[in-house]
């Protein structure tokens, strides 16, 4: 991705949580300056990918693949003294820009439409199930946990969240989604969440992008100070 595109992408989602009343913690409007500064009582929320994250699976089409997402929170695998067991984001799903189909092999999460940025607009996830060798099954059922009401639907189902309307998923559950009808702010609760080792994507993708720095950062993202802890 180019850093232009990222700073934009940023920028919009910015105004788009604000819009909505969703308020963006202290650190969201940290320089790469302020994350050197701060890298010493910040280590946790760096190692744990605290922050801001653009990425279009290093395919090149943004607008139609593509997320951004910011962590507000997250615990460590690893566990330990005061780590949390939790993590939340809160994402922006663009009309008909596609979080590509994957599972996870640990995380279970909740998907909520938080709003709609669009009169309209739902937050759209297609379901299949994984095969017993963790590969996506065409064929066996889906079993969906709806704000805590169980349904079986066909493999390849598309549900439709209205805003506050969530959906329960496992890690034997694939799943893509994206704004239909328009935009939609999603919220993302979950159990520890590790970026870098728990997508398993049905297709071979990458799940962050290399930067071309043809701009300024504006916000730096997770993969910009990654390192710092080190």
């Amino acid at each position: 991705m180019k850093r232009s595109e990222i700073n934009d992408a940023i920028i919009r989602a910015e105004a788009d949580f604000a819009k909505v009343g969703f308020a963006l913690p202290g650190f969201a409007k940290w320089s790469l300056e302020d994350w050197k500064a701060q890298r010493a009582p910040a280590r946790d929320m760096i190692e744990t990918g605290l922050g801001w994250d653009v990425t279009d699976f290093a395919e090149g089409r943004f607008g139609t693949k593509g997320l951004l997402l910011f962590t507000v929170r997250n615990g460590k695998i690893a566990g330990g003294f005061g780590n949390r067991p939790y993590a939340e984001k809160i994402m922006i799903a663009r009309r008909d820009q596609v979080t590509p189909m994957h599972r996870h092999g640990t995380k279970v999460e909740d998907i909520i439409n938080r709003a709609a940025l669009t009169d309209g607009a739902t937050l759209a996830i297609r379901l299949y199930t994984a095969a017993p060798d963790g590969s996506l099954s065409k064929s066996l059922p889906v079993v969906a946990h709806l704000d805590g009401m169980v349904r079986e639907l066909a493999p390849g189902s598309v549900v439709k969240l209205n805003p506050g309307e969530s959906i329960t998923l496992f890690p034997t559950t694939y799943h893509s989604f994206w704004g239909e009808g328009g935009d939609v702010v999603a919220g993302e609760v979950s159990s520890v969440n590790d970026d870098r080792t728990d997508n398993i994507f049905a297709e071979p993708l990458a799940r962050f992008s290399p930067i071309e720095e043809d701009a300024a950062v504006f916000r730096p993202i997770v993969t910009d100070i990654a390192g710092l802890s080190a």
